[in-house]
């Protein structure tokens, strides 16, 4: 008894020092109950609602989960090492959990119980566990056979919990199906060259569509704080919610 007590407060104890790693995580309400948001790095984050776990083009090993519940879903934006590790997934996923990716990803997982792959194409929707979750389009401009992202390869997702709809851009310019999202209250929006947008161009394209909330993520190299200062220039109510994604 005393060691299995024992046991237990080392494992709480390796949980914290890992959770201590991390940004706090976030809690919005929603018509369906609470969606907690924890950004874990880079792309990568974990989202919860009603008891279910989204982990969001996970990488990093198991290493990067320590103290996260399992995932009931998987969501890929894109099949590039920031965001489809196919051995990240081996060790996070339980064997239960639904993957939603688009078919360039769906080829890059030729061992996937097709049972659990759910694939969507740019424009398409399905609905998991009583969320909502819409492909949107993600690519460069200009556009080129030749550019780090072509139209139609990858995907964005609006996901949509309890009427509250959240944005995750992927990997994205400003593309004209960003600018023209409507009723968007939480957004994930990407900024790094020169694979995305840069600071400017995120924050015009987010003052277009007009988030209640924004976060900039998949920022490595670019000033976060420069982003908040012009969107909030543009527009006051927007929420800036600045987090540490690259917390060591």
């Amino acid at each position: 008894m005393k060691f299995k007590l024992i046991f237990t407060l080392l494992v709480s104890a390796v949980a914290s020092i890992a959770n201590a790693q991390r940004p706090v995580p976030d809690h919005e309400k929603t018509k369906g109950g609470e969606l907690t948001i924890q950004p874990i790095n880079h792309a990568t984050m974990v989202l919860t609602y009603q008891h279910k776990n989204i982990y969001v083009d996970p990488v990093g090993g198991a290493e990067a989960f320590k103290g996260e519940p399992a995932p009931d879903m998987i969501l890929i934006t894109d099949i590039h090492g920031d965001h489809l590790d196919p051995k990240t997934i081996d060790a996070v996923n339980t064997k239960h959990a639904i993957l939603v990716v688009p078919q360039a990803v769906a080829d890059k997982l030729p061992n996937a119980d097709k049972s659990k792959l759910v694939v969507l194409k740019n424009g398409e929707s399905t609905t998991k566990f009583d969320i909502g979750i819409t492909a949107i389009p993600m690519y460069n401009l200009p556009e080129s056979p030749t550019a780090f992202h072509t139209k139609g390869r990858g995907n964005g997702y609006v996901l949509t919990f309890g009427g509250k709809k959240v944005y995750i851009s992927g990997d994205t310019a400003d593309i004209p199906e960003m600018r023209a999202l409507t009723g968007i209250d939480i957004a994930f929006v990407c900024m790094n060259l020169p694979y995305t947008m840069d600071v400017k161009t995120a924050a015009s394209g987010v003052l277009a569509f007009k988030p209640k909330v924004v976060y900039p993520y998949h920022y490595r190299g670019q000033d976060t704080g420069e982003f908040k200062k012009l969107v909030n220039a543009g527009d006051k109510n927007i929420d800036v919610r600045l987090r540490d994604w690259y917390a060591k």
